[in-house]
């Protein structure tokens, strides 16, 4: 194979080199260049810097990529390299002796290679997410299922994501026989998974039930009267209270956040979306660039059933979204509002990492989340904010999206001034 590096050309096309930006030696620069697969390591170097690698990433990367490049010539394994290359090269690491690659082994040595394999096409990414549920069930009634829940009833992927991880086992013992399902085997499958999970896991396993059997009745594969054998839990509504914190609190966790960094600066926008306009940490993965009107200061938001709302972009909440696009997002080809911090800078996998953010700003704020799900309780915080200040129980909900004010009536377990009005005062003895 022929050279990249052309001996003419040395060290005066030096700067013009990409893989010069992540080795600092000259030489070896071009003793990358010079074996075989050179220009491909040239290639990904581009790449990581596309996508935003830190020199220290990126070194980690191209070096592995070398040490597979290196291997698969010794090898004698043939181009387009795939899955089982990438099998072989693991195998190899296990008892790798390389001398030059001594120092980048093991999880990470694998990782870069497997970047570098992406880079080339020779191997997919990876699915997570709902991508990794409906690939492993594809071949069952999961897609079928899936493709009547967007259409009949707006649902979105991550909620069929939910649905799906609780039936995981009923899909992958059924197949696309749904013959198999009757009243007994509903009612023992509830009950097995009551005995493993609490209250809020059981509950979505009889939801996720419930559309199951509907769908199946809608394409008559099962009686109409089977929906009757899934079991109800018992559940007292209104029962609990919402966990929120006082303005106080939330102030100080929105001032913790840096706004002379880039990373501050995303977070202290994502915190104030969640704690002045209630919005979910699902809302905030999705949120894209064109949902904002600037000149008509909304945000077009789409709900749980498939449904878009508009709230008001206030003056505060607007310009922290500006300076994080204007001075703390980095260069990237994807549309969502925010995305990562580190390489490669995309949007988030996982609503979680929003709830991660709110937890890394109330530590460093010195505040003790009261509840599950740090962004979620930020969004009662702006229910019990609003009430506190008069609003009614039909504006909150018009701010919260919920559909039915049934919903919303948990907050007036926490409205203290209309309590006081209706309380009776504590009997000092019993009446003869």
């Amino acid at each position: 194979m022929r050279s990249f590096w052309s001996p003419d050309r040395r060290l005066q096309s030096m700067e013009d080199v990409m893989l010069a930006q992540y080795f600092k030696s000259p030489s070896h620069v071009q003793l990358l260049l010079s074996r075989p697969g050179g220009p491909l390591l040239e290639e990904f170097s581009k790449s990581l810097k596309h996508f935003g690698y830190a020199r220290s990433s990126g070194y980690a990367h191209l070096t592995a990529a070398s040490h597979f490049l290196c291997w698969a010539d010794q090898e004698g394994i043939p181009r387009p390299f795939g899955e089982i290359a990438l099998a072989g090269f693991s195998a190899h690491l296990a008892q790798c002796q390389c001398r030059e690659f001594s120092h980048l082994r093991g999880v990470g040595a694998l990782r870069g290679a497997r970047r570098f394999l992406m880079h080339q096409g020779g191997i997919r990414p990876r699915p997570t997410g709902f991508a990794a549920l409906e690939s492993s069930l594809e071949s069952g009634l999961f897609p079928a299922f899936c493709q009547w829940m967007r259409l009949q009833r707006g649902t979105r992927d991550i909620t069929l994501c939910l649905q799906g991880n609780a039936l995981r086992n009923l899909f992958e013992h059924i197949g696309n026989d749904a013959n198999q399902l009757d009243a007994r085997y509903l009612r023992q499958f509830v009950l097995e998974q009551s005995k493993k999970t609490g209250w809020a896991a059981a509950k979505l396993c009889t939801t996720a039930l419930r559309n199951l059997v509907r769908f199946l009745i809608a394409e008559g594969k099962c009686p109409a009267a089977l929906i009757d054998a899934i079991p109800k839990l018992a559940h007292w509504r209104l029962s609990a209270l919402p966990q929120y914190l006082h303005m106080d609190d939330v102030e100080r966790i929105i001032a913790s956040c840096d706004a002379a960094t880039s990373c501050g600066q995303r977070d202290r926008a994502i915190i104030l979306l969640l704690a002045r306009l209630g919005l979910r940490a699902g809302d905030i993965c999705q949120l894209r660039i064109g949902d904002i009107d600037w000149k008509g200061a909304t945000i077009a938001l789409t709900g749980k059933n498939g449904r878009e709302t508009l709230l008001p972009l206030t003056q505060e909440v607007g310009q922290a979204i500006v300076d994080y696009l204007q001075h703390g997002r980095s260069d990237t080809n994807t549309d969502t509002v925010f995305i990562r911090k580190c390489a490669p800078f995309q949007a988030f996998s996982h609503p979680a990492a929003v709830s991660t953010i709110v937890k890394n700003a109330m530590r460093r704020a010195g505040v003790v989340c009261p509840g599950r799900g740090a962004a979620h309780v930020l969004r009662h915080s702006v229910a019990t904010s609003m009430l506190g200040q008069g609003a009614s129980l039909q504006d909150i909900a018009a701010v919260l999206r919920h559909q039915s004010i049934a919903t919303t009536q948990i907050y007036a377990k926490v409205d203290i001034a209309a309590l006081r009005q209706v309380v009776q005062p504590w009997p000092e003895q019993l009446p003869c």
